[in-house]
């Protein structure tokens, strides 16, 4: 490896260890000698036994009892962590775990929504985040990946880092990606979750690997209104993938809380339709969501989108996080988030995003059968994401009238045609706004703005 581009991945995994809340950096090795990575399962075994043990001894002593041998139960358990990966895939056995008689191990414990019970803030802590270097990803080959990041032992991400001073860029770490990767290799295929292409300007990521046909998207901040990212007095353009990406909550809650699966229209799961956010849109959510946190209910925000950007996703992975959130003091922000399109028939595809992140039955409530259904679902305690149309406002307000006091997020799809006339004072009078004749359009001179 040329000297400058072992510099900047040094650089990018001491910062990781030093202030990124990372547990390890370790350095692989492609030379025959012993390395904690098992390139055949696709997992760091070193890692993924210190976390079980320090978190579930109680569940592994369950497992070690049943085969009479610890090595034997480690083997078992690989096994079968192995073959769950390839057929869930990393994010869904990170959520769920995996059970292997007579015991269920988990393999991640999400940030909890409040700091109200120690043992859970507790388990949270006890991830274990690490990154390795020049990982030896596959199995009787010398090949290594540049960087290789992992949760609690699960590949989770992969990076190719390429620095102009040796006469290469990101444009060559996406080349590698695609000529020298070998699309169906496990570690590649069924374990990482993306792959990013970096360099000191510039940041591209993927989520599948197809050789020459891998299709790379920008991850880039933005730079006066165009491609690209903003000079950076304290460092590299794109230090903000392993400052704030990558840093350890930041990262474990993008793992938890925004990747997904997409799903087919039978509801099964597409093998390979990762849905990861794009820069903008992870930023945005977590903007509107520390706004929201701090100031409570009761304020105006924008976000503007052009087309094909994502918008559905923004607002699904906004709704989702909105439906739980507490302020500073363990409180819980808003009881009810209402999504709402000015379309006559219902957008499909924010309908499935938004479903697919809540797993309870009856959490997200599609009004599909007319307003007293839309009636129900505000009056109801279950459903805490109710989606719905403009339209169906101006006749429920006689159903309602007995509504509970209630704080409302409320997320308008089109914010520029969907809160000015008739429905939109129909909405504001359904929800109880003090004005509801007030059109926060002529009123306020402004933009009209999406609605927390």
């Amino acid at each position: 490896m040329k000297p400058d581009e072992a510099a900047f991945e040094t650089a990018i995994c001491d910062w990781l260890v030093t202030h990124g809340g990372y547990d390890a950096c370790t350095l692989g090795n492609a030379q025959g000698q012993p390395t904690h990575f098992d390139p055949v399962r696709g997992i760091d075994t070193a890692e993924l036994f210190a976390f079980i043990g320090a978190t579930q001894a109680d569940e592994w002593a369950k497992i070690v009892g049943l085969h009479g041998d610890p090595d034997v139960a480690q083997a078992k358990f690989l096994d079968r962590l192995a073959a769950e990966l390839d057929k869930r895939g990393t994010i869904d056995v990170l959520r769920r775990g995996v059970h292997e008689y007579p015991a269920t191990i988990r393999l991640l414990y999400p940030r909890p929504a409040t700091g109200l019970t120690p043992e859970v803030v507790a388990d949270y802590e006890a991830n274990r985040v690490t990154v390795t270097r020049q990982l030896p990803y596959q199995a009787g080959s010398t090949a290594t990946l540049d960087l290789g990041l992992f949760v609690n032992g699960l590949l989770v991400a992969t990076a190719e880092l390429k620095n102009p001073l040796t006469g290469q860029d990101v444009r060559h770490a996406k080349a590698q990606y695609r000529k020298d990767r070998d699309p169906a290799n496990r570690a590649l295929s069924k374990r990482a979750v993306v792959h990013f292409a970096v360099d000191p300007e510039l940041v591209f990521m993927t989520t599948q690997l197809a050789g020459e046909a891998t299709r790379f998207l920008p991850f880039n901040l933005g730079r006066d209104k165009g491609a690209g990212n903003p000079a950076n007095p304290h460092g590299h353009r794109t230090s903000y993938l392993w400052e704030r990406v990558w840093q350890r909550d930041a990262w474990l809650d993008l793992l938890a809380r925004f990747v997904h699966v997409e799903k087919d229209s039978l509801g099964a799961k597409v093998p390979g339709r990762v849905v990861f956010p794009r820069f903008h849109q992870w930023d945005a959510v977590l903007a509107l969501e520390a706004a929201a946190k701090a100031e409570g209910a009761g304020h105006r925000y924008l976000v503007q989108h052009s087309a094909g950007s994502g918008k559905s996703n923004t607002i699904a992975w906004l709704a989702h996080r909105l439906s739980n959130l507490h302020d500073h003091d363990d409180r819980k922000v808003f009881d009810k988030v209402v999504v709402i399109t000015d379309r006559v028939v219902l957008d499909r595809q924010l309908q499935e995003t938004i479903g697919s992140f809540e797993h309870a039955q009856g959490v997200v409530e599609r009004i599909d059968a007319g307003s007293r259904q839309l009636a129900d679902a505000l009056a109801g305690e279950q459903a805490r994401i109710v989606i719905t149309t403009l339209q169906k406002f101006g006749f429920v307000l006689d159903k309602v009238a007995d509504l509970p006091e209630r704080s409302y997020a409320v997320i308008v799809d089109e914010a520029h045609s969907s809160q000015t006339g008739e429905a939109a004072k129909e909405l504001r009078r359904v929800l109880g706004a003090p004005d509801p004749d007030r059109d926060p359009d002529t009123d306020r001179g402004d933009d009209p703005d999406l609605d927390l």
